[in-house]
């Protein structure tokens, strides 16, 4: 029996048979809107091209830009045309040229970075989540804090930067593997460096630079039905966005009002709005930990909120463990053969409590009891945010006051499917 090549199918660049336009029309009486777009596609040795394939090779698929059209329902108005991020990025250098899961990532990093354009921020994605976000003070910083924080994960993801890619940080990428690398330029002599990875897509988008414009806009989310329907919705954006839009939290439950006894230090402030502008671009169910202007734990896609606060603390144990193992040893924890030396860091993760200790607690919804909650506390939490609207948030608030952690509502879900 012949021995099939499963590899090949990921080399395979499908002919699609999506058209070049494609428009979509809203309706109301003799009312009509119609956004037009059109399909991008990239010039790769001497031929135009489209999307590689769409989530999985064999699946046709094609990336379309806005070009024409306006939308303003109520007070809301989508997006002007042409104002290109991920669906009309610049292919520097091609590799093996884009399939869908490498232009949604990039998409997701940049849904992040537009609420974190104050200083110089590295996000690192992969399956539509982030790996690693971290700001410093310089970008070489942001993406070394942002690798280390889950290495293992950041394996082959999009690394998507808010500043021109400097020599520094391009000769750290380039000791890792990674699928794309996006950013708003590139210094003298990068590209060149880059070429050496001959895989590595590397794609100008000159729109970071200005990305905070984007902030509050939206655009019309489609989802798809599996019998053809579609769920039309106005994009999220997080109203919440600066420290004095947080709300110290509060509840009323059988006529006593429960309060929170401690705000938050101007640290855990500057945290946990970090930390909630990376939560608003995770996946739901989700609880993330931040500290210092870094992810330690990403919680993603869970069914209970207990489960996932409790995934994110296991990572954040695990994800120390691999990066001290690194560090010290240029050794993945994972390959580590001497026991002795495991076991002098496996010490040094459990008092640290997997970087865990002093670090903010960020749900994209609220607590439906106090137990999930508790499990950040436990390990050494000292700052929540949350939505807030449970029928018991006076039981998270309770669990807070007794571990002297600070608490703020956000007011607004981020849930994100």
């Amino acid at each position: 029996m012949a021995i099939q090549d499963f590899k090949s199918a990921y080399k395979t660049v499908m002919d699609d048979h999506f058209p070049p336009r494609l428009e979509i029309s809203f309706i109301e009486g003799q009312t009509r809107q119609t956004l037009v777009y059109e399909k991008a596609s990239w010039l790769i040795e001497g031929l135009n091209k489209g999307l590689r394939y769409g989530e999985n090779p064999g699946q046709e698929a094609a990336l379309y830009k806005l070009v024409n059209g306006n939308l303003l329902l109520g007070e809301v108005r989508s997006v002007q045309p042409g104002r290109y991020l991920a669906s009309d990025v610049e292919l520097l250098q091609s590799g093996k040229h884009p399939g869908k899961t490498n232009i949604t990532d990039v998409d997701s990093a940049l849904n992040i970075l537009r609420y974190l354009m104050d200083a110089p921020c590295a996000v690192i994605v992969k399956h539509n989540n982030p790996c690693g976000v971290a700001r410093a003070a310089t970008l070489a910083e942001a993406y070394t804090r942002a690798n280390l924080a889950d290495r293992v994960a950041a394996f082959g993801g999009a690394i998507v930067l808010n500043r021109a890619l400097d020599r520094d940080t391009a000769e750290l990428i380039l000791q890792q593997y990674a699928e794309v690398v996006a950013a708003p330029d590139f210094a003298k002599g990068v590209l060149e460096k880059l070429a050496h990875k001959k895989n590595l897509r590397v794609m100008r988008i000159a729109n970071i630079a200005r990305l905070s414009e984007y902030a509050a806009q939206r655009f019309v989310d489609f989802k798809s039905l599996m019998d053809g329907g579609l769920i039309a919705q106005w994009s999220f954006v997080p109203q919440t966005r600066t420290k004095e839009q947080l709300l110290p939290a509060q509840a009323v439950f059988q006529g006593k009002e429960y309060k929170i006894k401690r705000l938050p230090t101007e640290k855990e402030y500057d945290d946990l709005l970090f930390g909630w502008l990376i939560e608003c671009g995770v996946t739901s169910n989700s609880v993330i930990y931040v500290k210092d202007g870094v992810t330690v734990g990403i919680g993603a896609g869970e069914q209970d909120r207990v489960g996932v606060a409790e995934i994110a603390r296991d990572k954040a144990y695990r994800k120390l463990a691999d990066r001290l193992c690194w560090e010290q040893h240029k050794t993945p924890y994972n390959d580590l053969k001497d026991a002795a030396i495991k076991a002098e860091i496996d010490r040094a993760v459990q008092e640290r409590k997997g970087g865990l200790i002093g670090s903010c607690m960020v749900s994209d919804a609220f607590f439906p009891f106090r137990d999930g909650v508790e499990v950040g506390l436990r390990e050494g939490v000292t700052a929540v945010i949350q939505p807030g609207g449970s029928e018991r948030d006076f039981e998270v608030i309770a669990a807070c006051n007794a571990a002297n952690a600070a608490m703020v509502f956000t007011g607004q879900r981020c849930f994100k499917h």
